[in-house]
């Protein structure tokens, strides 16, 4: 199966810069979606042959995320079930035969780092809600992570120390994470690979200079190890600051 995951960094703007042929031409079985920055009824978005489901933040044109998918699942949950992470639309998870699929969109730490309490909050009610999932079945998780995990990770990474995204507490959550029985699916296909990112700053020709940043992941749990098929970044892939990232797992 292929999953695909894409911060498209509001929707109506991405159907205006190419998300209807980008999304034909990746042909998954699960598309996710993060920072859709949208409410229902803003879009008539539709694809023959997919299902899909929303999670619209309150706060209007911020945040939130969604899901195509091929193959229905059996249960859909959105949100982590705490009122206070709730509010944003950041998760929804599906529910399937084999395994749960997670798409998150995690809360940015922002200038200052005004937000970080929050976001190590967030972290770790993210990764018992994993945890409590991967109990149960295998669990795929996919999204803009917000992190970039080690410094290979971005172009520039003296000079973003202590920067959002990368401080050293957002690289330990995530190290956390991966601690707890997860992959992180590109680095276990190209661990040592330099100059792989999924986002450029909109500021100083950041994408043309590929001076960019991996925040945007897939994290299997490890006993789906053996079937990886492969992981990509569709850097060739326009229409956001962000790029369309891919896993393909045999179910």
């Amino acid at each position: 199966m292929k999953f695909i995951s894409w911060n498209v960094n509001g929707l109506r703007a991405c159907c205006d810069k190419g998300f209807r042929e980008a999304f034909a031409a990746l042909d998954a079985d699960f598309f996710c979606l993060q920072e859709t920055k949208m409410q229902a009824g803003q879009l008539d978005l539709a694809f023959n042959g997919y299902e899909s489901y929303w999670n619209y933040a309150e706060k209007k044109g911020y945040s939130g995320t969604a899901v195509f998918t091929r193959h229905r699942p059996l249960k859909v949950i959105y949100g982590l079930g705490i009122e206070e992470h709730d509010h944003e639309g950041r998760v929804i998870t599906l529910e399937m035969e084999d395994f749960f699929l997670v798409t998150v969109y995690t809360p940015n730490s922002q200038d200052g780092l005004r937000r970080l309490d929050y976001r190590m909050a967030w972290d770790d009610a993210f990764r018992r809600f994993i945890m409590a999932l991967d109990r149960e079945k295998p669990v795929v998780v996919c999204g803009d992570l917000n992190v970039a995990h080690q410094e290979i990770d971005l172009k520039n990474p003296k000079s973003n120390r202590r920067n959002a995204g990368f401080t050293d507490e957002e690289r330990a959550q995530f190290g956390l994470l991966l601690d707890g029985g997860f992959v992180d699916t590109f680095r276990h296909f190209f661990p040592g690979l330099e100059g792989a990112y999924s986002w450029w700053s909109y500021r100083f020709k950041a994408r043309e200079k590929n001076a960019g940043w991996r925040i945007d992941y897939f994290v299997v749990s490890e006993r789906l190890k053996a079937q990886l098929e492969a992981a990509r970044i569709h850097s060739d892939i326009f229409g956001s600051d962000h790029c369309p990232v891919e896993v393909d797992i045999a179910f």
